[in-house]
């Protein structure tokens, strides 16, 4: 039977491929430090009580018809003052549209500037800009990015490619290293992206910057920056991706909010009325009353990431370790997000059953039923399957579950020859 041309060549999810397989096995029995998910345990790191308790209050006053398409008025107005005080980002509640998770923002915002073959330029790696590229029938432009810059983008990698260009995709801290911009590093870019909507004609699409801050909340030490703060002018170009999922280990609770110049924020909202993606209004209505206590969120956020950095830090000493015995190991300093960015450079070895370590997804599944460890590997994220880099999360296990998985990492690596 036939389908679509899109629907036929659409590439599945890696990250799910290597989830269900670590699914199967756990079932069975089979101990697994899963590592893969960007995805929070909610019995090691709960929502915030105060969320949990005004979800259950909306649910019980029946607050469970159709919300407004942009979102309550109420978590609307929450969020605008939220960033305001936040970040000292001036957007009306008339300037935020609220849906079902960032996913669908996301989504709404390439199909919003996005016409089939316009250029739109990413990193690699990058969370599902290539998916978001294919959807929109987009003429990707991959920037592929290095561990010297902590694989963020650099000024340099992008101006080759921006003529022509309709959308840059950025995040930060990003999604798979958990790595962040520095100021220089952001400013950079967004005075390229400056100065080319000022070489546009009028009738010409201008250069939009979506810009992912979902994790903002959650850097350790260092400080987030975003562009709109450091040049107010970009705020007729900047699409701001964020949303309760991350900060609050909300994930499933599916809040997300994005906030820009009206010209798009009003398209998306007419195309996401379309798709009716929108958050529940029991959730909505909780977020706001949680929005309205900063000293609660603060409270929370801080408690939250300090677990998630100490997780991470005891996973990145560990990698460190192994790497002063002699492993051919590495990994980057955590700075934000959930992640930790890990270099296996195990590719091209032989396993205990003489089969060969042939690419990093052949490594993922080895470690997973020689080690009980599963990691994503860079090549879900755009990169090559011969990239020995990969993306280790915090959220869905204990520290005690990192501890314990660390000498099973060192002796399924020792087993390679």
């Amino acid at each position: 039977m036939k389908v679509s041309k899109l629907a036929a060549n659409l590439i599945g999810s890696e990250i799910i491929k290597i989830g269900n397989q670590v699914n199967d096995m756990k079932s069975q029995g089979a101990e697994i430090a899963n590592l893969t998910i960007g995805d929070l345990n909610s019995n090691i790191y709960p929502i915030p009580d105060l969320l949990k308790e005004e979800i259950q209050k909306a649910y019980q006053n029946n607050l469970t018809n159709y919300p407004p398409a942009n979102g309550l008025l109420s978590l609307r107005k929450a969020i605008s003052k939220e960033i305001k005080n936040r970040w000292n980002l001036d957007y009306s509640e008339n300037d935020i549209l609220v849906a079902g998770g960032s996913r669908p923002l996301i989504y709404a915002a390439f199909k919003t500037i996005v016409d089939a073959n316009d250029k739109v330029i990413y990193p690699v790696p990058s969370w599902n800009n290539n998916h978001y590229s294919y959807l929109t029938e987009a003429q990707k432009i991959e920037v592929e990015t290095s561990v010297e810059n902590n694989f963020l983008p650099t000024a340099a990698d992008i101006k080759p490619h921006i003529k022509g260009a309709v959308l840059i995709a950025l995040c930060s801290p990003l999604n798979p290293t958990g790595t962040m911009f520095t100021k220089q590093q952001l400013a950079e870019i967004c005075e390229l992206i400056i100065e080319e909507n000022k070489s546009r004609g009028e009738g010409e699409k201008p250069l939009y910057l979506m810009y992912d801050q979902i994790y903002a909340m959650l850097t350790f030490g260092g400080e987030h920056f975003d562009p709109v703060t450091l040049y107010p002018e970009l705020k007729e170009f900047t699409i701001y991706i964020d949303g309760a999922s991350k900060c609050f280990a909300a994930t499933g609770v599916r809040v997300g909010w994005s906030f820009g110049p009206s010209v798009v924020i009003d398209k998306m909202k007419a195309l996401l009325g379309h798709i009716g993606a929108w958050a529940p209004k029991p959730e909505q209505e909780a977020v706001s009353v949680l929005l309205n206590h900063p000293e609660k969120v603060d409270k929370f956020v801080n408690h939250f990431k300090g677990e998630i950095a100490e997780s991470l830090t005891v996973l990145h000493n560990g990698i460190q370790d192994l790497k002063n015995e002699g492993f051919s190991v590495e990994s980057i300093q955590p700075m934000g997000a959930l992640y930790l960015t890990v270099k296996l450079d195990y590719i091209g070895k032989t396993k205990p059953d003489g089969s060969l370590i042939k690419d990093s997804s052949d490594l993922v599944f080895y470690l997973i039923e020689e080690a009980g460890i599963a990691l994503v590997p860079f090549s879900a994220f755009g990169n090559s399957r011969d990239m020995p880099w990969f993306r280790a999360s915090a959220g869905g296990v204990s520290l005690d579950e990192i501890k314990n998985m660390l000498p099973r990492l060192k002796d399924a690596l020792q087993k390679l020859k």
